[in-house]
């Protein structure tokens, strides 16, 4: 069996033995799937046809994810994250960053913030001068008094202290997942957490496996 999550930017695989990325503009002639089966979802439609151009017989199961929530336009892969907590804070950190909250089996809701590469792009768009290299050393508990640190310390809280604030409410653990979510995890020492690298695929294991596909 091999897994493919498309996302806003990336096919993201995962075997038994390995997981890897590769750009959505980039192509997809060195992946090799051999017999197993591809099951994927997809919040890119051009990034599903890429995938079933060299892959016809890929499994998408997006019509498998019974998940219900009055939330409106929220995507497949927020929801597939979303549907084996009953409580919890589903931060998952990629392109952008998607927070939600499950209490009791129930989806109340969630935001979204830009992923920290948009935040890296944003400032030297602003001006030159504020070129910066991204640091996650930053005390949070002082203003910073030079502009590289300014900038780190802008982009950090705008991520962190909302996530808090949804913690401080709802008072369940955190589950972090992505790649990008280790570079904050030191900001969260003191609170219920755990980092699950892959949630989203073994959530999509769970409804295979549900389904008898």
């Amino acid at each position: 069996m091999i897994l493919c999550d498309i996302g806003n930017t990336t096919f993201h695989f995962k075997s038994k033995s390995k997981s890897f990325k590769i750009g959505l503009e980039q192509s997809l002639k060195k992946v090799k799937i051999g017999k197993e089966k591809l099951y994927f979802i997809s919040v890119n439609e051009k990034g599903t046809k890429q995938l079933l151009k060299h892959f016809p017989k890929a499994i998408d199961i997006s019509s498998l994810i019974d998940f219900k929530t009055s939330y409106k336009g929220m995507g497949l892969d927020r929801q597939l994250v979303c549907k084996y907590i009953q409580n919890g804070i589903i931060v998952d950190i990629g392109s952008a960053i998607t927070v939600d909250v499950m209490k009791k089996g129930i989806h109340k809701g969630g935001i979204i913030l830009p992923g920290i590469n948009a935040y890296k792009r944003i400032y030297p768009k602003i001006s030159k001068k504020l070129s910066f290299k991204f640091k996650t050393d930053i005390n949070l508990d002082k203003i910073p008094l030079k502009t590289d640190d300014a900038i780190n310390y802008s982009i950090l809280t705008s991520i962190i202290s909302p996530i808090k604030n949804i913690y401080n409410k709802n008072q369940v653990p955190i589950f972090f997942t992505g790649e990008d979510s280790k570079l904050i995890l030191s900001y969260f020492e003191g609170i219920p957490y755990k980092y699950k690298k892959n949630l989203v695929f073994n959530s999509m294991k769970k409804v295979i496996k549900e389904n008898r596909c």
